[in-house]
């Protein structure tokens, strides 16, 4: 291990621009491939049939450290470079990166920021991080536009900020959507003041995908054992935003509105049933449109990360297959314990109980749709 930390700090060391960090790509940095050997493409059979594979859930980390060097407490408390900073972090190639999406049957990645918001920043520095952002993502996808499709940042604490960004992102550098956090700065989803932001995700018919950086509140009970703030704290994060979107109205006053959840979903998918129960039987409860559970066949949609082809089968029959989109958490992070999917597409091949059609949906005709790919 002590060798593959000098190669890393060398590279990192010499390198800027986007960084790409997964296991498998620095055993492979390490270990060159023999001259003229070309990995052959996984092409995935679904019935006989070749399937588009389109993975949702997968990073990169764009460096903007110069931008917050200042700011390195506010940044490291955030998820933000500074704490990318104490990590060992391996800059890949793009080549590097399709080498891996070939080998493993990936035809095309929404590429996403490592979660790294910088919701603490002012305005003007949160114009320059996310311009810097969406811009390198957006150079990534055009340097192999068949490959890859693009999730940018937001300056989400500055709604209004963040409505003129999603309007530049989408219609001058061609982003499918958005990634943001469960919540900012402490201020849920739901609150009045983010109206404008789920208005314009409407209109724009883009996909806002949710990815937690943990669940804040409760940082003093993950502490010890088990890498609970990222174990137990993003499932709950998303649970909870989810929750708030459903119950405080903003999914109704929105429903053209496509979120994806990302873990799963959080927990709410899995045990929908005790909201909708609440929603029926309790006084605590003020009703919404639809039974909790409804919005999941609708609005809400959970990438496929859960682990074992029970959960994959059993979030399935909770959601249905047409709301459940391949994710694999790739590259994101090489820290122990390693918290992505290396399976992959196996992951969804792996579930008997899934019919050729729901395989075919969950491994990319959902996302393509929803991304605007055409098949």
């Amino acid at each position: 291990m002590s060798d593959r930390r000098e190669f890393l700090k060398h590279l990192a060391g010499t390198t800027t621009g986007i960084f790409f960090v997964n296991c498998g790509l620095l055993n492979a940095a390490i270990s060159p491939q023999q001259p003229g050997a070309q990995p052959k493409r996984r092409e995935v059979l679904v019935g006989g049939h070749r399937a588009l594979t389109v993975d949702v859930h997968a990073h990169c980390f764009v460096d903007v450290q110069d931008l917050v060097k200042d700011h390195a407490d506010s940044a490291a408390a955030s998820g933000g470079p500074a704490n990318f900073d104490a990590q060992i972090l391996y800059p890949a190639s793009v080549e590097a990166r399709l080498r891996h999406m070939d080998e493993h049957g990936i035809d095309i990645q929404a590429v996403s920021l490592a979660p790294a918001y910088n919701y603490w920043a002012d305005r003007d520095l949160a114009s320059h991080i996310v311009a810097r952002q969406n811009e390198q993502i957006a150079a990534l996808c055009a340097s192999h536009p068949d490959r890859f499709v693009g999730l940018g940042g937001l300056a989400l604490q500055q709604p209004d900020l963040a409505v003129e960004q999603m309007e530049h992102a989408v219609k001058k550098l061609g982003m499918r959507g958005f990634e943001i956090g469960g919540s900012v700065n402490g201020e849920d989803l739901s609150a009045p003041m983010f109206n404008p932001f789920w208005a314009k995700a409407e209109e724009l018919g883009v996909l806002i995908f949710i990815h937690p950086a943990s669940f804040a509140e409760g940082q003093r009970r993950f502490q010890g054992n088990g890498f609970l703030p990222n174990v137990i704290g993003n499932p709950l994060e998303t649970t909870v935003a989810f929750s708030h979107l459903i119950f405080e109205g903003t999914l109704d006053r929105y429903p053209g509105l496509k979120i994806c959840g990302a873990h799963g979903g959080g927990y709410l998918a899995s045990y929908s049933g005790r909201t909708d129960h609440c929603m029926e039987q309790s006084a605590h409860c003020k009703p919404v449109k639809k039974h909790p559970s409804e919005y999941f066949k609708q609005q809400l949609y959970c990438d496929s990360i859960v682990f074992t082809a029970e959960g994959l089968r059993h979030l399935v029959a909770e959601v249905g297959a047409s709301h459940v989109l391949l994710g694999s958490d790739f590259p994101f992070d090489i820290s122990d314990p390693f918290m992505g999917d290396p399976r992959e597409v196996d992951s969804v091949l792996g579930v008997p109980e899934l019919s050729a059609a729901d395989q075919r949906m969950i491994l990319g005709a959902n996302a393509a749709k929803l991304l605007g790919i055409k098949s």
